[in-house]
């Protein structure tokens, strides 16, 4: 039978993946802010970049919901992660940290839903008898690790309904279409505004 999952500090989610697929961590303004504090005090570079974003056309501004954690370093991996001890930011960790190996997949712009990470080693080793689990046996075995990504996936929806709730008393305006080139156009040229909920 299958043991509870516990972390074993390999790094594999903190790492960029070889490769075509490009790893996202993402992490909300407020778990950036606070990142990019404790990298301050510790002499770390450490970069986000904007991840999910939206044009905002009637205000012309870019709003952020989410950043990632840039990985593109001499360590090619999160600067928070060291070989001894794992993550050292543990007690500050972003909630998408907080319920790894469990992960939100995007299904479309507003939608999300709970998935395991096939990346890693703990589920790699597991996978036969992980494939086909119920949800209340997914929950004993990830037992810390799901209400974490319970807790993930409701902020994201919390972002998404204020959003809308935004479009519907008209204060933004975000466009149902918009080609590759105006985005890139916006991306340039407008301001950004965070988007934060708790």
């Amino acid at each position: 039978m299958l043991e509870k999952y516990k972390c074993r500090m390999c790094g594999t989610c903190c790492h960029e993946v070889p490769g075509d697929y490009v790893k996202r961590i993402p992490i909300y303004p407020d778990e950036a802010d606070i990142l990019i504090e404790i990298a301050k005090e510790r002499y770390i570079e450490f970069k986000v970049i904007e991840d999910l974003v939206f044009p905002d056309i009637k205000n012309e501004k870019i709003l952020i919901l989410t950043y990632r954690i840039r990985l593109d370093n001499e360590y090619q991996g999160c600067p928070f992660y060291n070989d001894k001890n794992g993550c050292t930011v543990h007690d500050s960790k972003p909630l998408a940290c907080q319920a790894y190996p469990l992960a939100l997949k995007r299904v479309d712009a507003f939608n999300f839903e709970i998935s395991i990470d096939p990346l890693c080693n703990f589920v790699i080793e597991n996978y036969n008898e992980l494939e086909n689990l119920e949800l209340l046996k997914l929950k004993e075995i990830f037992k810390d690790e799901y209400p974490k990504a319970e807790k993930f996936y409701r902020k994201n929806k919390k972002l998404m309904f204020k959003i809308r709730k935004l479009e519907a008393i008209k204060k933004i305006v975000i466009p149902s279409k918009i080609s590759l080139e105006e985005f890139n156009t916006y991306l340039r040229n407008w301001e950004r505004e965070e988007i934060v909920v708790q």
